[in-house]
């Protein structure tokens, strides 16, 4: 039983690092006009989620996330990063279980709407940008969410 407890946390710390350099280094980066910019980070989210678990792929994923957007100079984004990845995954992780789906079709699209709403209204009632500026993030996050489920759709197989 403690194998598996060492285990677990060994592949969340894994996933936690993926997170982070896939959100960093990967050639698809595109920044956008709000400070944020369009990455394949997102799929490591939710996978981290399905394959984890709502603990450990939770805290993996929000910590993988927000430790990126730190590396990457958006200091002001690592904490509403870190709860919005982590309640993503933890959507993610809960739905699938929760519904024994053996489609990640439906967990990982309603962790895009929490990544999406999220930003929003962080950008929006937190940061202070006003609507018309926080609201030209939404296309894009939308589109990264799409990716992300793409690319979930490929790796989990795998």
């Amino acid at each position: 039983m403690k194998n598996d407890n060492i285990v677990k946390l060994v592949t969340a710390a894994l996933m936690a690092a993926m997170t982070c350099v896939v959100t960093m280094i990967l050639p698809i980066k595109i920044p956008l006009g709000n400070e944020g910019y369009i990455h394949p980070g997102d799929a490591f989210v939710m996978l981290s989620g399905i394959i984890l678990g709502p603990l450990y792929g939770s805290l993996s994923a929000g910590i993988g996330s927000a430790l990126s957007d730190l590396l990457l100079g958006y200091p002001h984004y690592v904490i509403p990063t870190f709860f919005i990845k982590t309640f993503a995954a933890f959507l993610c992780s809960y739905t699938y279980r929760k519904f024994h789906t053996k489609s990640v079709i439906l967990p990982c699209i309603f962790s895009g709407i929490v990544v999406t709403v999220g930003y929003f209204l962080y950008e929006n009632l937190i940061f202070g940008s006003p609507f018309a500026a926080a609201i030209v993030g939404v296309p894009f996050n939308i589109l990264q969410s799409i990716l992300g489920i793409i690319l979930v759709c490929i790796l989990l197989p795998l």
